[in-house]
């Protein structure tokens, strides 16, 4: 895994989220790529060029997904439509096909739920994708263990010589960490969610959080163990509840194994 190319294309992405810009070329005689990630926390909407580079970002706060399972469908394609529509402004193109990423282990109605959202906002899907194998495909992993910490869920998917063995997901994610800050400090979800992305007061956060961190640790080491052929295999940490500087450093002293951790996870 070449850590730095990809830090580098993920700073480039940064730089354009919600800025309503666009980085690199468009050919407009080749179709243009889009991506759509119903989180638990947001909605993140990604426009790659034909040749894969992100050239468009954009991301919402929203609280319709919760454990993997949409529960406000009506306002979910409400904001899959806004975002398009800004995207198309910006680029001074028409999106017509999409794929999304759901959590792992998504499963029938639930599954297609998901395709029936980017259908409303009048796209046809191209594919539907587990969450932690997207992030291999973007890292490029043909074995170790992608970890992706959600809002709601630790997913963990493994993979040996480039084929995915074993899928997990467990209940216990970024929502667990909010609800652990709003009890310490006696505040409200929505102030306990905003002081957990307030980088300044990150320190402090993660001493108060760190028992759920250390669950995350623990259960990803649980899946690891259940399969000797990948224990000591490199695990990959992403998805946005994972976005501490320490964070890497738990898991490292529960696995015993080398970690690895992009940048803006």
């Amino acid at each position: 895994m070449e850590l730095d190319l990809i830090n580098k294309s993920l700073i480039d992405f940064h730089s354009i989220v919600n800025n309503e810009k666009i980085i690199d070329n468009i050919n407009k005689d080749f179709p243009l790529s889009v991506g759509i990630d119903l989180g638990t926390s947001s909605i993140v909407l990604v426009v790659l060029n034909h040749l894969k580079k992100p050239i468009y970002g954009a991301v919402r706060e929203a609280r319709v997904v919760r454990d993997g399972l949409v529960v406000n469908y009506v306002e979910a394609i409400h904001i899959v439509k806004q975002l398009k529509a800004k995207a198309e402004e910006t680029i001074k193109m028409s999106l017509t096909h999409a794929s999304g990423a759901v959590p792992p282990g998504t499963l029938g109605e639930n599954f297609s739920v998901f395709s029936n959202i980017i259908e409303s906002a009048e796209m046809e899907v191209v594919t539907i994708i587990d969450e932690p194998i997207a992030a291999a495909e973007v890292l490029k992993i043909k074995d170790g263990h992608i970890v992706d910490i959600g809002g709601g869920t630790t997913g963990i998917a493994s993979f040996h010589n480039g084929e995915v063995i074993q899928i997990r997901d467990e209940p216990t994610g970024g929502n667990h960490m909010t609800l652990v800050l709003a009890g310490h400090y006696n505040l409200s979800i929505e102030q306990a969610e905003k002081l957990k992305r307030d980088i300044s007061q990150q320190t402090e956060n993660f001493n108060i959080i760190l028992p759920v961190v250390e669950k995350m640790a623990e259960i990803t080491q649980k899946s690891l163990l259940s399969n000797p052929m990948i224990e000591k295999a490199p695990v990959y940490i992403v998805g946005g509840a994972s976005n501490f500087s320490k964070f890497k450093e738990v898991f490292a002293k529960t696995l015993q194994c080398p970690i690895y951790q992009p940048l803006f996870p």
